[in-house]
């Protein structure tokens, strides 16, 4: 899971609804349109909270960001209906939340799951983005070691939906014994986050990980610029499978050096600066 480097907004951050046409979500957001306007979109068990170190670099590179819990998500409502989170569902709610913004076009970014859902908002309607950015995201389905542990915990929460402090204690007994301990505020804030994302949400978005098709092929032919961003290593899609995927977009691609499976949490500065280099080039028209 994404573990945010921080907790307190920077200055000049904000934290409020987003009203749309599919109903309210939880953003932070920070920044003027001098240069455009980016929403980013959280992934598997993540929230808003993962960008938050992005939030000051982004916005003092003259971007408004706006990071959003998705329906059922950590502070965003949702229905207890596993088809309500469907992955068409969620794509059609990434393009509620653009036109909310407002101001033409968006820089569309997804991590993870996110980047699965942005995909998909994208192969449905590209006009309202003016950028496509998957972030630790692959071509399809996450690798088979992912696919077995994501499983698991899908069966785990079909039968305990309605003791999810006990699915977050079996979950977190299989972190390595010689794992870094959280500080108590970021254990506080996780098993917190875990408890208020509806199980529907979590039950229906890891079935989308452990069966996403390969829509690679679709993508290309979206008039989109287009970036692959990643850390060095990768446990959910491997950096090679994320490289070949760049090749088959013809997208631009970032490596962050030193992070893992969320280099918006790891190294938020470096992130943001490649982010910021990528929409830059590639300005709203």
């Amino acid at each position: 899971m994404s573990k945010p480097p921080r907790l307190t907004l920077p200055s000049g951050a904000r934290a409020h609804v987003l009203s749309t046409a599919r109903g309210g979500f939880a953003v932070h957001e920070a920044g003027e349109p001098v240069r455009g306007t980016a929403l980013l979109v959280p992934g598997f068990t993540g929230s808003k909270e993962d960008f938050i170190g992005l939030l000051e670099p982004l916005a003092g590179a003259g971007y408004r960001v706006v990071a959003v819990d998705g329906r059922g998500q950590h502070e965003s409502p949702g229905p207890r209906d596993e088809s309500a989170y469907a992955l068409e569902e969620l794509a059609l709610d990434v393009l509620a939340q653009a036109a909310a913004l407002g101001g033409g076009p968006v820089h569309l970014v997804g991590h993870s799951l996110g980047g699965l859902i942005a995909r998909a908002a994208v192969l449905r309607d590209a006009a309202p983005f003016a950028s496509l950015t998957l972030m630790s995201s692959g071509p399809a389905a996450i690798s088979q070691a992912q696919q077995e542990r994501t499983r698991l915990l899908v069966a785990a929460l079909e039968a305990m939906r309605e003791d999810m402090a006990g699915v977050w204690t079996a979950m977190r007994s299989f972190d390595p014994e010689d794992a870094v301990a959280d500080a108590p505020e970021l254990a506080e804030f996780l098993r917190g986050r875990w408890l208020a994302t509806v199980p529907e949400q979590l039950i229906a978005t890891g079935r989308i990980l452990v069966s996403e098709p390969d829509r690679v092929d679709g993508l290309r032919g979206v008039d989109l610029p287009k970036l692959v961003l990643s850390g060095e290593v990768d446990y959910a899609w491997p950096v090679p499978l994320m490289d070949d995927m760049t090749h088959r977009l013809g997208a631009e691609r970032v490596v962050v050096r030193g992070t893992e499976h969320s280099p918006n949490a790891e190294d938020p500065q470096v992130t943001a600066g490649a982010l910021a280099a990528f929409w830059d080039a590639h300005p709203q028209v």
